[in-house]
């Protein structure tokens, strides 16, 4: 999968802020692991000079960190955002990944961590597809107003996760399906 810088910076410009109503599939998923770089920051960090999450990403793309996550399950890359200390106004923890095969001790590489993502019922929304820095920020944007209306339901902030599959190889033309975890 090739994924480029544009998609690296793409995570600094996600500072979450309203836009356009999107409606999302809902599913219930069982827990699964993942394998990556973590970082603990915050909203108003990643708007500002001190951003981690681009960083983050420049290192995984430019280090080739996703060929070094042992069982992996596809070539998907897996952000989770978890472990929110305030729910959208404080420290999260922010791991960039990939989702592996289930195994009672995972093999984790030196500098990586292992989360597990909660089971639960999630709302997964589809970015619009087009260029990776413009169409994620775009599909945060829409999931931030669209939970602004309680009659939409409340997000658990125990774990939420993006996935860059084979529709995200070409970071000029990117489709992101956005998993937003559930009370």
């Amino acid at each position: 999968m090739r994924l480029t810088l544009s998609l690296v910076l793409l995570a600094a410009t996600c500072v979450f802020a309203p836009a356009q109503e999107a409606t999302p599939r809902i599913v219930d998923l069982k827990p699964f692991q993942v394998i990556g770089v973590a970082a603990s920051t915050n909203n108003a960090k990643e708007g500002g000079p001190d951003a981690i999450i681009g960083k983050q990403w420049h290192a995984f793309m430019s280090q080739g960190l996703l060929n070094k996550v042992p069982d992996r399950v596809d070539q998907s890359v897996v952000v989770v955002y978890t472990d929110f200390s305030n729910q959208a106004h404080g420290e999260y923890t922010f791991i960039l990944g990939a989702k592996v095969k289930p195994l009672p001790n995972p093999t984790v590489p030196e500098g990586m961590v292992v989360k597990t993502v909660p089971a639960g019922r999630y709302s997964i929304f589809t970015s619009a597809r087009g260029p990776a820095a413009k169409v994620v920020p775009e599909a945060w944007k829409q999931i931030w107003e669209y939970y602004k209306d309680p009659q939409h339901g409340q997000r658990a902030f125990q774990a939420d996760f993006e996935v860059y599959d084979e529709r995200a190889a070409d970071p000029e033309n990117t489709q992101v399906d956005i998993y937003i975890g559930l009370k």
